[in-house]
């Protein structure tokens, strides 16, 4: 048997071992804590934002806040603000308003997430909650990191 053939029937018990697998091991699901921007209405103080946060990170949030930036309709950053999501339990899922004062709704055209100011739970790690965010936007306001 030549090296050619050898290194042939290398390959082929090396790809035959990686198609037996199973399936549970290649398909689990990435922690994830998704927030959508779910809402954005006027309020008596300002602007009203309702967030529809899920958390699938694997372990509860005992603390979440997030820095974001809210940018005018000419593209210019408005202002910095942070949201205290507070406790996020595992595979919960949770809405949260936040009035923003000063804030008219009109003018917000996109909220941009600069980081987590807190991400603490029991077996969190600080960047569990920027390494698996996941953003959504159900309004006309862009959303994201």
């Amino acid at each position: 048997m030549n090296l050619t053939t050898s290194l042939r029937l290398l390959t082929l018990a090396l790809a035959m071992s990686l198609a037996t697998v199973p399936a549970w091991a290649q398909s689990a699901p990435a922690p994830v804590l998704t927030l959508e921007l779910n809402g954005a209405q006027p309020s008596e103080k300002g602007c009203r934002l309702t967030f529809v946060v899920n958390n699938a990170l694997g372990a509860d949030l005992s603390k979440a806040a997030f820095e974001i930036a809210l940018f005018n309709d000419a593209g210019v950053v408005d202002r910095l603000t942070v949201l205290d999501f507070k406790d996020l339990p595992n595979s919960k899922t949770k809405v949260t308003r936040f009035d923003l004062a000063g804030t008219d709704c009109t003018k917000v055209s996109r909220v941009l997430i600069n980081s987590a100011t807190e991400c603490a739970g029991s077996g969190v790690e600080p960047g569990a909650c920027m390494r698996g965010l996941k953003t959504e936007t159900r309004t006309g306001i862009a959303f994201g990191v």
